[in-house]
Parts: structure tokens; sequence; C-alpha cells
């Protein structure tokens, strides 16, 4: 059946189903059996299965809706006549894929008008689907969740790093800066995963500059619809902005020290 209205019920089934088979098929084979292309850097990773997975995604989604639009990070680029889009990261995390190891994701969000309707991120190593509906909540293998409310000096902050050594000094100079004032620091490898981390409250926030829109657009939904604060994921400032998501009770101290309050 082809779909054609903006219904967030069904966009939110349709990214479910899609997320979902596209990781079970990653997960089929492992990542230590593949052979690894890099991207920006020596240490930016795609691997076959990325492309095998973003292909099933835009076939699912194209099944359903051919007149969408959907841009992926392996390259699909189709321009929406329906008025809604897709944001697709086929593995987020593919270096943790490639050494065996858990916590990559695969991402999908839908767009419209600038906003995003609906996002799921699901992670198949431990079997969970996060997924979120614009003004409906956000839910964990379909139960509701919440982020945290915890004060800085007992948070635990997820980051992640540039894979330009370039960008990584500064990086590493702004967390000297902040790992005095917070509980500890956690870097689980996938920004998706991360900031539904935030949503659920296992990580009290989450920040990262350099995100590209596939990176974060689902993730940055589901956290905002859990109740986290979000900045850097509205689509008119997605190139090279810190992405900031965290609990209500610490975002003010945490923007004062990453800058990013202004």
């Amino acid at each position: 059946m082809v779909l054609t209205d903006a219904d967030p019920r069904r966009l939110l089934d349709l990214a479910t189903s899609a997320a979902r088979d596209a990781g079970n098929l990653v997960r089929q084979i492992s990542g230590r059996d593949l052979r690894a292309a890099t991207k920006s850097s020596p240490t930016d990773f795609v691997t076959q299965m990325d492309s095998a997975s973003e292909t099933m995604i835009r076939q699912t989604i194209l099944d359903a809706r051919p007149d969408d639009g959907i841009l992926g990070e392996e390259g699909t680029s189709l321009v929406s006549r329906s008025g809604v889009s897709w944001v697709v990261d086929p593995i987020d995390g593919t270096t943790n894929y490639l050494r065996g190891m858990p916590n990559y994701s695969v991402s999908i969000a839908a767009t419209k008008d600038g906003e995003t309707l609906v996002g799921v991120v699901y992670d198949p190593t431990l079997e969970e689907t996060f997924s979120a509906a614009r003004g409906q909540g956000a839910a964990l293998n379909g139960r509701p969740i919440w982020c945290s409310a915890t004060l800085l000096r007992d948070s635990i902050i997820g980051t992640g790093f540039s894979y330009l050594p370039s960008n990584r000094a500064r990086q590493a100079e702004i967390l000297r800066t902040l790992l005095p004032s917070v509980g500890d620091i956690r870097r689980p490898g996938s920004a998706a995963v991360s900031l539904c981390w935030v949503a659920c409250g296992r990580l009290d926030a989450f920040y990262e500059k350099g995100l590209q829109p596939w990176d974060y657009a689902a993730g940055a939904l589901i956290a905002r619809e859990a109740g986290a604060d979000v900045l850097g994921a509205e689509q008119e400032s997605w190139q090279d902005r810190v992405v900031v998501a965290s609990a209500p009770s610490l975002t003010a101290q945490l923007r004062e020290i990453l800058s990013v309050g202004e």
C-alpha cells in the first residue's frame, strides 16, 4: 500500500520497521569479517554493510512512500515531492561494529516543513528500539521514557570526538574544563545511541561538535520528547554546530562550561 499523508503514527511505524529490518541485516554479519574503507580520515570507516543497510532502508521507504525524499549518510539524496523527507544513518557507530563492540545503531527520522516529525533509533546489540513522535513523548521498546533530574556535580556526561586530528586538541581542552565539574564521562561511540541514553536517563547529557544530520536527527527528537533540553539540532543550523542534549536540571551550567549558551 502506498502512503501519501504525513500521519505521525504511520511514519513512525514505517521508520520502526525499516530500522529493525536493517539492524537485523547488519547483525547477521560480524563487522570483524568485513573489509573497511575510510572517508574523512584514517579513522572514519565505512563498510559494505553500511551501504547494504542504507539500500534496504531506502527501498522500504520508497515502496511505501515513493514521493518522499531521502538523505542518507552513504550517498542517497532524493528530493521530496510529497513534503516528507527522511534522514537516514544506516550504521551509526561503524567503528564499534567493526570491532565487535556493542552500541551501534540504525537511525531514521522523518521531517516536514523544517520539523522532525518522528525518530527511531534501533540498537540491535541490545535489542532496543527508541522512538518518538513530535508532541507525543518518547519510548524504549514501546514503554515511555524520561530524562534524569541529576545535578551537574553528580552527572554522567556523554561525548564524542572528531575523526580529524586537528579538531581533537580543542575537544580535549573542553573536556579538561568540563571534567572537574561532573561525576564522570562516557564515550559510547554512537551519537544516536548517546542521545537516546539521555532520553532514558542512562546519561544525564551528551554533547558533540561536527555531527551531521543523520547522526542526530532521530536521537535529538527522542531526547527532546523525553524532556531533555536540546541545542543545535534545528534544521537551519545542521552544519558544524555543537549538539547538546541535557537534563533540564543541569542545562544552564553545562552550556556555560561548553560556551554554547550564547
